[in-house]
């Protein structure tokens, strides 16, 4: 069985993301903590939101693949953007790979002071199922 994506009736409709979602029993939970737009070496890859939030993207998807799971897997994004980074530049460079058919993941994004690796202009974490 496959998670359940609903947006229901009385509620906004989008195509970037659902209201709620139903894992089914037996699924594997991944929680993926925050990734920054750093490479290998923890160095930001570059001064600019849209790298930055690139190279985070990339980072989640190697941390998924280690827990046997990829982007279609992901059940909701939390997505922390830097309040002083332009906000369309750091969409634009991963909402194309965070598109899905149909049912979109759930998204919770919030503009925040700052985040914890100085430089850093976008954080990204989420919640996957995997099912058995």
């Amino acid at each position: 069985m496959a998670v359940t994506f609903l947006q229901p009736d009385g509620l906004v409709r989008s195509p970037a993301f659902s209201h709620v979602a139903v894992v089914p029993p037996g699924s594997a939970t991944v929680y993926l903590g925050g990734q920054n737009g750093v490479d290998e070496t923890g160095a930001l890859v570059s001064p600019e939101v849209g790298p930055q939030a690139a190279r985070a993207l990339d980072n989640a998807c190697v941390a998924l693949a280690a827990a046997g799971a990829g982007l279609d897997d992901v059940v909701q994004w939390f997505v922390l953007i830097d309040a002083g980074a332009d906000l369309r530049a750091a969409y634009g460079a991963i909402a194309a790979r965070l598109a899905r058919d149909g049912a979109p993941p759930l998204v919770t994004a919030s503009r925040v002071a700052g985040l914890g690796v100085p430089g850093a202009l976008i954080e990204i974490s989420a919640i996957a199922a995997v099912p058995a």
